[in-house]
């Protein structure tokens, strides 16, 4: 049934339609749930599953079809959020290549609520749905995401939450037959493992996204300060300090780098199996996540070293398959690795880039 929580978007159902977005039927006013036969029917049946974020809901663009992500942003629990995502999505930051934050397709601003507005955001695949077929690929994925966060940062704005959760990908190309909002390793009907490309054949563009903790400062501010705020990482050293205020611009390489560690390099024991070959990238990534923040390199820096990294690495090294650095199953592990080989040699016959870009 219908969670509390939900209740908000079954409430502005009729008035998100006036508005062109068509929500699930789940959402539709007088909406019950019928009662599954069998745990398959249950399964398949995606009226059953809520929203798995409370202020993000998946619609339909009624007048072309597309599929959009609307989020719910309170004005006094995230005051600069609106202000941010609008600043980087007008000219001249919103044409600069090297903006890779999430494209706002416009705001709404619902009736009887003046501290509420819903932006309109594309419908991104999340980053974890489809595993890694090439080193290149990380490359290429590390470079968006630190030149993205470099860009931010030359335009004087913190992110301040950068976690593997903000970080998303165009997976129109990707996935060609779409994804499922609440398991997005499956057909938007939820019958079947979605069909995907590699990052290679349909090279994605990364966003960063969320930016309801970000900051954005005046350019003569060098070292603004600010008291912590945790987001999705909880493990930044100088929050575990008794010092009140610190550079929300040393939190975030703190951040990114702690992403690029658990997610790529070394993995974590609940979610990340880390990858193997990518041990080139450890010294920068080290000084990235360094306890003392003011010895953290800038977003400048880091981008220069990592090119240098990059420059480095042979194209044999860059065409290897990153495998999993916990524990594979010897019985995937065979299918992925013939599957690897195969494209791998397709890809040199036919003189394919090893670090994909588009």
């Amino acid at each position: 049934a219908l969670h509390q929580t939900e209740f908000l978007w079954r409430d502005q159902y009729e008035w998100l339609e006036t508005k062109g977005y068509k929500l699930r039927p789940r959402y539709q006013p007088g909406w019950e749930p019928d009662i599954p036969t069998t745990q398959l029917s249950l399964s398949l049946n995606q009226d059953f599953f809520p929203t798995t974020r409370v202020a993000i809901v998946d619609a339909t663009r009624i007048k072309d079809g597309k599929r959009v992500l609307l989020k719910r942003i309170s004005k006094t629990d995230h005051p600069h959020e609106i202000e941010i995502t609008r600043a980087l999505n007008t000219v001249p930051l919103a044409s600069d290549s090297r903006n890779h934050t999430v494209h706002l397709e416009e705001l709404l601003d619902p009736p009887g609520d003046t501290d509420v507005t819903i932006a309109v955001f594309p419908f991104l695949q999340q980053l974890v749905a489809l595993r890694f077929d090439t080193v290149g690929e990380i490359i290429d994925f590390i470079r968006q995401i630190f030149t993205g966060l470099q860009f931010m940062h030359q335009n004087h704005i913190a992110h301040r939450d950068i976690d593997v959760n903000n970080i998303m990908m165009n997976g129109d190309e990707l996935f060609p037959e779409g994804w499922n909002h609440n398991f997005p390793e499956l057909t938007p009907d939820g019958e079947a493992r979605a069909k995907a490309f590699t990052r290679t054949q349909k090279p994605p563009r990364y966003y960063l996204i969320d930016f309801g903790l970000s900051r954005q400062y005046d350019a003569s501010e060098t070292n603004p300060l600010e008291p912590p705020i945790f987001g999705g990482d909880k493990t930044v050293p100088e929050f575990q300090t008794d010092e009140e205020t610190f550079n929300p611009f040393h939190t975030d390489i703190y951040y990114i780098g702690n992403t690029i560690r658990e997610y790529i390099i070394e993995g974590t024991e609940l979610e990340f199996k880390g990858h193997s070959g990518m041990d080139f990238l450890k010294p920068l990534i080290n000084d990235m996540v360094q306890d003392d923040p003011a010895k953290r390199p800038t977003m400048d820096e880091v981008v220069i070293r990592f090119e240098e990294i990059c420059k480095k690495q042979g194209s044999w090294k860059l065409r290897s398959r990153p495998a999993p650095r916990r524990k594979e199953n010897v019985f995937k592990a065979i299918p992925h690795q013939l599957g690897h080989w195969k494209r791998r040699v397709g890809y040199i016959l036919r003189r394919v880039p090893p670090v994909p870009s588009r």
